[in-house]
């Protein structure tokens, strides 16, 4: 167990919270998003052009390792062929709804009182997040009342940056304040986010996977992390309280 680590640093999906489908919800989305663009296409023609660009999106922010802000996203990338005084002050809701038309995101039930518990064992805890929102995120945090927990909240939307790139971990650590070899990074995704959390030279990386994920693709080389976890609430097996200054100086006496 590593007695050093002194902040704790969560993805966003599919550690903090998942997709759960809804397809009400998801639909009202994919709607909105239609006449608040005010396309004359239909439903299918629309969303297959969009998820064309999508995807053509995605794969040169991969290779780039690059995230578009969201008003260049929806702008230059994803609805080039609409005026851009219409499109771009609506960014921030395309994005939202653009994400909505998967379904709803809810946390686990295990994971606010899981950051409550770690961060009252003394961890300052951060989020790092691949995302092409800027603000979901944060709002999210605001209604769960758990901003106060987080001393960082880095976005590859507004940092431009993303995983794996170590760019990322680093100005993360910078803002918490604490150098990265006393850093841990907890994600789900092993090519993204042990490489990147091994380049950053983080002091530890931890991957949440489902039992189901684990067995089909279970991670290997490179990618294998220090921990492998399928439950959030495992995380306060693997960090203790940590030793208050005045008790870590005595212990290292």
């Amino acid at each position: 167990m590593n007695t050093d680590i002194e902040a704790i640093f969560l993805d966003h999906g599919s550690t903090l919270r998942f997709v759960v489908e809804d397809d009400e919800f998801a639909s009202h989305a994919r709607l909105e998003l239609m006449t608040l663009v005010e396309t004359t296409d239909s439903q299918e023609v629309f969303y297959a052009k969009l998820v064309e660009k999508w995807n053509a999106y995605r794969k040169w922010s991969i290779e780039c390792m690059i995230e578009a802000s969201e008003k260049e996203l929806w702008t230059v990338h994803l609805l080039p062929d609409y005026p851009y005084e219409r499109i771009a002050p609506l960014a921030g809701r395309l994005t939202r709804l653009w994400r909505n038309r998967d379904g709803r995101r809810i946390p686990p039930p295990d994971v606010i009182p899981v950051i409550k518990e770690l961060d009252k064992r003394g961890y300052l805890l951060g989020i790092i997040a691949n995302t092409i929102t800027e603000t979901e995120i944060p709002d999210w945090l605001e209604e769960e009342q758990l901003a106060q927990y987080f001393k960082a909240v880095v976005l590859s939307s507004i940092l431009k940056i993303k995983k794996p790139n170590p760019e990322i971990y680093w100005e993360a650590s910078r803002m918490i304040g604490v150098e990265p070899a006393h850093c841990v990074y907890v994600g789900d995704n092993p090519k993204r986010d042990v490489v990147g959390t091994r380049k950053a030279g983080f002091g530890m990386v931890i991957l949440q996977i489902s039992p189901e994920k684990l067995a089909k693709e279970p991670p290997a080389g490179e990618n294998i992390p220090d921990h492998i976890i399928q439950r959030f609430s495992e995380l306060l097996d693997i960090f203790p309280p940590r030793l208050s200054q005045a008790n870590r100086a005595k212990s290292l006496s």
